[in-house]
């Protein structure tokens, strides 16, 4: 099974760079809830690129079915993730409404995101590397207020596309 995942991945993922731009990030829902069962979001590099896969994928079909794609206001993805499933604890199961994304084999991860060498921040270069987020981050609430997500929309739109 995860094989043949990995086969989809890798297909998307390197049609989506040949055809449209860098993609940064790529992530796949495993949620069963309606809005976001089959879910496929990218994130590129550019916001332009994001533009154009979306009017051209808007003209495409997948397994019989025809693809709705559409710009996001998410722009990191960390937000809208399931904490309590991300640590195997999540009780909403499939139909929880934060996502659960289904992962990659690490050598497909490798393969695809490791040829990138990404610029180190100043809080890696300080102690604190990418994976390990702050205990603060990790245990928040899942209630974010509306004030907060309406900030974090604002402050930077769409670079990233629901396909």
């Amino acid at each position: 099974m995860q094989e043949h995942y990995d086969q989809f991945f890798e297909e998307v993922f390197t049609e989506m760079e040949e055809k449209y731009g860098e993609v940064e990030e790529m992530n796949v829902c495993d949620n069963l809830g309606d809005h976001l069962v089959g879910n496929v979001y990218v994130k590129f590099r550019r916001e332009e690129d994001a533009e154009k896969a979306v009017n051209d994928l808007n003209n495409r079909w997948f397994n019989e079915q025809p693809i709705h794609a559409e710009l996001s206001p998410v722009t990191d993805f960390r937000e809208a993730c399931c904490r309590q499933y991300e640590m195997g604890e999540c009780t909403r199961g499939g139909f929880c409404n934060f996502m659960h994304l289904k992962p990659i084999s690490r050598e497909l991860r490798r393969e695809l995101y490791g040829r990138r060498q990404k610029p180190h921040n100043s809080r890696e270069r300080s102690g604190e590397r990418s994976g390990e987020r702050s205990r603060e981050r990790r245990s928040r609430s899942r209630d974010r207020g509306r004030r907060d997500r309406k900030k974090r929309r604002s402050k930077d739109r769409e670079r990233s596309g629901r396909f």
